[in-house]
């Protein structure tokens, strides 16, 4: 290794190291240009001269914006309505009908945007009707970043986040906005709670458990200690007989939870 590329590599360790230890989120050397490159942008938008002064100062821990900053930063992936139709024709077909009639509870627990948890949404709407969701369904979306979680309680989206989802549901669901922009309609963002909590934190602080978890693009951001973790405290807030969804690519079976695999990224937790 050249000395000219110590400070990089010792600056990618040192921010790596303190997310982790802050929201557990890891970043292997295959994404280390993906993180440089996101830490750059937070220095341009704070003025901060290098990577070595970012690490200082989140290190001292002193300035909250500058750390919400850098954890959005890092958090951030792009998402969209309908993302993985295997998986939610899965919950559509077989979980959402089976639901309580009465206090019906889902989590989409890496909300992002709102994306997931408005899809959500659209689809009881869809399957059982709009009134029964107004009056026997709670949808509640968590995110570490509180920046998104701003966003997804405006549900304004531009045509990136919407291009893949049916268009006939477009004008059933969303009120057009200037300048190809959309927001959900109000009688669908009522459905939906946003809170900011981080996955590492648990127990999770629920009075009530869920029938449904969406635990999509987030697990891998965590190492193998930590996924089990996370899985396993989902399993504790999870009624029994209810479900985690997880991404499609995401295999679970390696980590022995107690969760029992019914389908790629179908997981059910058994009455007993």
């Amino acid at each position: 290794m050249s000395s000219a590329s110590l400070p990089y590599d010792l600056e990618f360790r040192r921010i790596g190291n303190w997310l982790q230890q802050r929201c557990g989120m890891v970043f292997p050397e295959k994404k280390r240009e993906l993180l440089i490159h996101r830490m750059q942008s937070v220095c341009d938008r704070y003025k901060i001269p290098d990577l070595g002064t970012l690490a200082d100062r989140l290190a001292l821990g002193a300035d909250n914006e500058l750390l919400n900053a850098v954890i959005h930063a890092a958090s951030t992936n792009h998402t969209y309505f309908f993302r993985e139709p295997q998986v939610l024709d899965y919950f559509q077909n077989h979980i959402l009908p089976n639901l309580p009639v009465e206090g019906a509870r889902i989590w989409s627990a890496a909300a992002s945007s709102g994306d997931e948890a408005y899809t959500l949404a659209m689809i009881a709407a869809e399957k059982r009707g709009l009134s029964w969701a107004k009056h026997h369904l709670a949808i509640l979306g968590t995110d570490i970043s509180g920046v998104v979680i701003a966003e997804a309680e405006k549900a304004v989206y531009g045509m990136m986040h919407i291009d893949k989802m049916p268009t006939t549901l477009l004008p059933i669901y969303f009120d057009e906005l200037e300048n190809d922009r959309y927001q959900v309609k109000a009688e669908i963002r009522q459905l939906c709670t946003f809170r900011r909590l981080n996955l590492k934190n648990h127990p999770y602080p629920f009075q009530r458990n869920f029938h449904v978890v969406f635990c999509r693009n987030v697990l891998y951001y965590f190492d193998k200690a930590q996924q089990k973790q996370i899985i396993e405290a989902i399993y504790d807030v999870t009624e029994p007989g209810g479900w985690m969804l997880t991404s499609v690519t995401v295999s679970l079976r390696d980590l022995e939870s107690r969760w029992q695999l019914i389908d790629n990224g179908i997981y059910w937790k058994p009455f007993s």
